[in-house]
């Protein structure tokens, strides 16, 4: 053999491997690229407002009787089942002078339902205790508060995963009931419109038709 002829195959050895690297990248690129992990498009029928330290939308979630409601999510077209994802936290009242006379403990239990028009899915609940500023989860902007905070805030964080069937193209987050505990007492809410709760950073994970 001459020494064209072994540099010949060696180059077309060395061709081979990098077809094949790029081929497996391809096929790896094509693989990540089919499942999509993003924002979800959502409409929400109280909305409290944007967070100081972390940007997110906060959305009351209501006490309600039907899928209507509640706060929607649209589901974009999938393949296969999607997973909707989303942050749920008790909703707070925040008083200094409260907590300053030590009267600012408040615990709180959220039920809530997600549910398609036909199927329940998930009955998602929080329990949230607060006793300080320390507590809360963030500070909602736009208020006449100190700092132009709002007093209403999100107080605890419970992450929430659902995973929705190829055919769902919307899902509603509904609340069904406040349980309230406080120094002086407890308290039910079951009156439909009521916020109760609040959600934020709602993600949606699909593969894409």
């Amino acid at each position: 053999m001459t020494t064209s002829s072994r540099a010949g195959r060696r180059g077309v050895g060395r061709l081979g491997l990098v077809g094949l690297c790029l081929l497996l990248g391809a096929a790896t690129g094509a693989s990540a690229q089919a499942t999509r992990v993003e924002p979800a498009e959502f409409r929400c029928p109280s909305v409290l407002g944007v967070g100081i330290d972390t940007g997110r939308i906060y959305c009351d979630v209501l006490i309600g009787e039907e899928v209507a409601d509640g706060i929607i999510v649209v589901i974009p077209p999938h393949r296969g089942p999607a997973t909707v994802t989303f942050a749920l936290h008790g909703r707070h009242t925040y008083s200094e002078d409260e907590v300053a006379r030590g009267r600012g403990y408040a615990r709180y239990l959220v039920s809530t339902v997600v549910a398609t028009t036909e199927l329940v899915l998930s009955r998602p609940m929080v329990l949230a205790e607060f006793r300080s500023e320390a507590d809360l989860a963030d500070r909602i902007g736009g208020g006449a508060g100190p700092g132009g905070v709002k007093a209403v805030a999100p107080v605890a964080t419970e992450g929430i995963r659902v995973t929705v069937e190829e055919d769902v193209t919307e899902i509603s987050i509904v609340g069904i009931e406040l349980d309230v505990q406080r120094r002086d007492g407890r308290e039910q809410f079951t009156s439909t419109g009521r916020p109760i709760a609040v959600i934020s950073d709602v993600q949606v994970e699909y593969r894409a038709r």
